[in-house]
């Protein structure tokens, strides 16, 4: 692909190798499943699969991301967060030997008639209070006894995921005890923490973890000061160039629909980044950016390929300066927060035509 255009996602694996390295002191009893669904949320599998190698297994939604990460000579296990979505899907995920989850009656029906050739690991799902998947009963010791008596197993394993594990959040104790309840008396092994579990309870610890977000250098609760202290990094710095400058005076309109004015003579930059490349266009005026090393704010509308930035206190400013839209300095939980979204929306949207660039 021939590219020009000079918005880049630069992907730091020496940041993910480090962030996969906090976790694992953090939850160090625990096995780790790197979670790196939705194409590694929007970094590529490709580009970080293999700076993540120090993970226990790697946990997925879709069997093509489950077979990218086989046929690219993946040997660890493999997590099927959802399990499978019909009988045809058995058949693949048997030949690459995939972990599956069951949250439902019906995948259960249909696993036990057909059963794989070999024993298998087997994740059950309980839903204690996300309402979300999961089995919410207590006859969950009769469902996996179930299974065992219907198909090889080599182990079972059960998951739940939390409604809120914020720092202060109470809803974790709840949902604990809800599952004591079910399995007080059996040793099942257990994977309950997601990232702000493994952050903030470690009683969620377990047998296994499963990190999301925070490999990828953001905070579970969307704002960075929660996270700061942790040694997470960001991973994504989404770059750019200033292509065009304009001098407007006061009355002017700056973007569509005349929703901003300037008051004053200013000095504006138009930036190669716009809403057809994952940034977000609801974003509010003063979003914070940086020009040349100097945060600054966006004015007016996010336009389809660019947005404009107030170049009033940069004026070594010019065509070609490098502008950083988020990543170590711009931190994109602040972006979310200005657009009233979450980090994990932006990483997942950002489009294929913004190169991602390995460092």
């Amino acid at each position: 692909m021939i590219e020009t255009r000079p918005i880049i996602a630069i992907i730091n694996n020496n940041a993910l190798k480090n962030n996969l390295k906090t976790i694992k002191n953090i939850a160090h009893k625990s096995k780790i499943w790197a979670v790196i669904k939705a194409n590694a949320y929007g970094h590529g599998i490709k580009n970080v699969f293999k700076s993540l190698e120090k993970s226990d297994g790697f946990a997925v939604l879709t069997l093509d991301e489950a077979i990218l990460l086989r046929e690219n000579y993946c040997k660890k296990p493999i997590l099927l967060l959802e399990g499978f979505f019909n009988k045809q899907d058995l058949r693949l995920i048997y030949k690459y030997y995939l972990t599956i989850v069951i949250h439902n009656k019906w995948q259960l029906d249909i696993l036990i008639k057909n059963p794989p050739q070999y024993p298998i690991e087997v994740y059950i799902k309980i839903n204690t209070g996300l309402n979300r998947l999961g089995f919410k009963n207590e006859n969950i010791i009769n469902i996996i006894n179930i299974i065992k008596k219907n198909i090889k197993i080599s182990n079972v394993t059960l998951m739940t995921h939390f409604i809120n594990a914020s720092k202060n959040s109470n809803l974790v104790l709840k949902q604990l005890l809800y599952m004591k309840k079910i399995i007080h008396n059996y040793t099942f092994f257990r994977s309950f923490a997601n990232s702000a579990a493994i952050l903030w309870h470690p009683q969620t610890h377990y047998d296994w973890v499963r990190p999301g977000i925070i490999l990828y250098g953001a905070s579970p609760t969307g704002n960075w000061r929660d996270i700061s202290k942790k040694k997470i990094k960001p991973v994504m710095t989404l770059k750019s160039r200033i292509i065009s400058i304009q001098k407007i005076y006061p009355g002017e309109i700056v973007g569509y629909n005349c929703e901003y004015y300037t008051y004053k003579k200013r000095k504006i930059g138009i930036v190669a980044c716009g809403y057809a490349d994952g940034y977000p266009k609801n974003i509010s005026n003063n979003t914070p950016v940086l020009v040349e090393g100097i945060r600054t704010t966006i004015l007016g509308n996010i336009f389809m390929d660019m947005l404009i930035v107030d170049l009033c206190k940069i004026p070594s400013a010019k065509v070609g300066s490098q502008v950083e839209l988020w990543g170590n300095n711009i931190k994109i939980d602040e972006i979310a927060k200005s657009a009233n979204t979450i980090s994990y929306e932006l990483m997942c949207s950002l489009s294929k035509r913004v190169p991602r660039i390995i460092k």
